[in-house]
């Protein structure tokens, strides 16, 4: 019998009001059921709401060091629980094991540095044009906060949001991924029992169309922080500015390492293939364009294609497995439509291509790590985000050209240059148009404490993480306090 899954609105698990469930499976094996998850409807969503709504006015006046006291002890919490959060995340999602604890990682390194913000939530103190007269801004915060999110980092992504929503002072409306409800609901567990009061965490299971744009159409949401695709993005935009709403969009990237003549071949070859191929390649900031100098195009692919084809693909619980499977034959058949039109575009492919069904593998979604060469600019495998583990290769004379190529996508997300000399280095950090370049590193990764986001139709501006984050949470007043005891009139020539 599987394990059955609940709701969680106003401090209470409960299920949908119309009885309806789903199934969530594990992607590897897809005979395991993982459990099924309540089926909402825009009447759970409305409750909900309500509870958020209800509870904001007393969690807004909890003092923001003792909100930062309770992050304390979710960070505590997941600590302890680290191993069996990795374990049951790669169980419904597929990453390795490395990978889902250090997804877990990411959410207990930002729930210690959120707790840290409740005592340094700064604002600014400016002198006044006029006498006996002190001005300053202050943060406060918005209301019912509506979180949406991916299911490729299920605890990780949730807490980037979830956590600088609440430590800011705003209630939570929160609807993950109908891939991962698991990890969302243990996210929620601990957050209930470090001592968040009820009605300012609400878990809402359910589809994106129903659940998801219910949370984003309601009058009571405030604000929408959403992480998905940059097509669903627009809509959530658009129906957002309707009212005016602010929205926090992480959408789709195209992202590319380039590696120079001079460069560190070895260290490329890493980062590549970790860029690339981890996650199998299911990341925003993945690795799906290779963008080549051409005197070391050939001697690189050789060796790329050698590495590619050693990694051992598997269910992510087992020791030295590599790369796990698509999260659902949904993303499986994508990637596979993605290689037949990378080959009818005249793409040479060097490995994989098709779907991995030797032994246990037949069980799960598995495909083999994909390598395409001669991709030129504008084919549509080199434009277009897959999010699996196909990999363009691209030629170019030099550093110009590949920044060129780089740039020349709709997304900007992250990017990647090799090389030994510190003035490409720079030049590259400057004419690059992404949110994200690092140099000698794979495209990706991210810390806690710095800002993750993009440009173009990557996202529409803000950041997750570090310290811009807390400012889409929140808002600035501006207070003028008058101790001249007479009328004083600011915006008056007074000189």
């Amino acid at each position: 019998m599987a394990d059955k899954f609940q709701n969680f609105i106003n401090g209470q698990w409960k299920d949908a009001k119309g009885g309806q469930t789903f199934e969530n499976r594990n992607p590897a094996n897809w005979d395991d059921l993982v459990g099924t998850f309540p089926k909402s409807t825009a009447e759970d969503v409305n409750e909900a709401v309500a509870a958020a709504k209800a509870a904001y006015e007393g969690w807004r006046l909890t003092p923001a060091p003792k909100r930062g006291d309770i992050m304390r002890k979710v960070g505590d919490l997941m600590v302890a629980r680290k191993e069996e959060i990795a374990r049951e995340m790669t169980r419904e999602m597929g990453k390795v094991l490395a990978e889902t604890r250090g997804d877990v990682q990411e959410g207990i390194d930002t729930a210690y540095y959120a707790s840290s913000e409740g005592r340094r939530l700064f604002s600014h103190t400016v002198p006044s044009e006029l006498e006996n007269k002190f001005a300053m801004a202050i943060r406060v915060p918005i209301g019912v906060a509506g979180i949406v999110t991916p299911w490729n980092f299920p605890m990780a992504i949730p807490t980037w949001k979830i956590f600088p929503a609440l430590l800011c002072g705003n209630c939570v409306v929160f609807k993950p991924a109908s891939d991962t409800p698991k990890t969302a609901t243990m996210l929620v567990q601990i957050l209930q029992e470090a001592g968040v009061p009820s009605g300012v965490v609400n878990l809402v299971h359910g589809g994106g169309g129903t659940v998801g744009m219910g949370i984003v159409e309601h009058k009571d949401i405030n604000l929408i922080s959403f992480t998905g695709s940059s097509a669903v993005g627009k809509t959530i935009a658009s129906s957002c500015g309707k009212t005016l709403k602010p929205v926090s969009l992480e959408l789709g990237g195209k992202n590319a390492q380039i590696v120079m003549d001079d460069a560190n071949l070895d260290l490329a070859l890493d980062g590549v293939l970790w860029g690339a191929f981890g996650t199998t390649g299911q990341r925003c900031t993945a690795t799906s364009r290779l963008i080549l100098h051409e005197k070391i195009h050939d001697k690189f692919v050789d060796m790329l294609v050698k590495r590619t084809e050693k990694l051992r693909l598997g269910n992510g619980l087992e020791p030295n497995v590599d790369v796990g499977p698509c999260v659902n034959e949904g993303q499986l058949n994508t990637d596979h439509e993605y290689v037949q039109i990378g080959k009818s575009e005249g793409a040479k492919l060097l490995c994989g291509g098709e779907r991995a069904t030797e032994g246990e593998l037949k069980k799960g979604w598995f495909y083999k790590p994909t390598i395409f060469t001669g991709v030129k600019q504008g084919m549509r495998i080199e434009q277009e985000e897959i999010f699996g583990p196909v990999l363009s290769v691209i030629k170019v004379k030099d550093l110009d050209e590949a920044i060129t190529v780089l740039n020349g996508t709709v997304y900007g997300l992250s990017s990647s240059l090799y090389t030994k000399n510190v003035n490409d280095s720079f030049r590259a950090i400057r004419d690059i148009k992404a949110g994200i370049t690092y140099i000698n590193a794979p495209t990706i990764g991210a810390e806690a404490h710095l800002p993750f986001g993009g440009v173009k139709e990557t996202g529409n501006g803000h950041r997750e993480g570090g310290w811009p984050v807390y400012e889409f949470f929140s808002e600035l007043k501006t207070v003028y306090i008058d101790y001249s005891d007479k009328l004083q009139r600011a915006q008056i020539d007074n000189y």
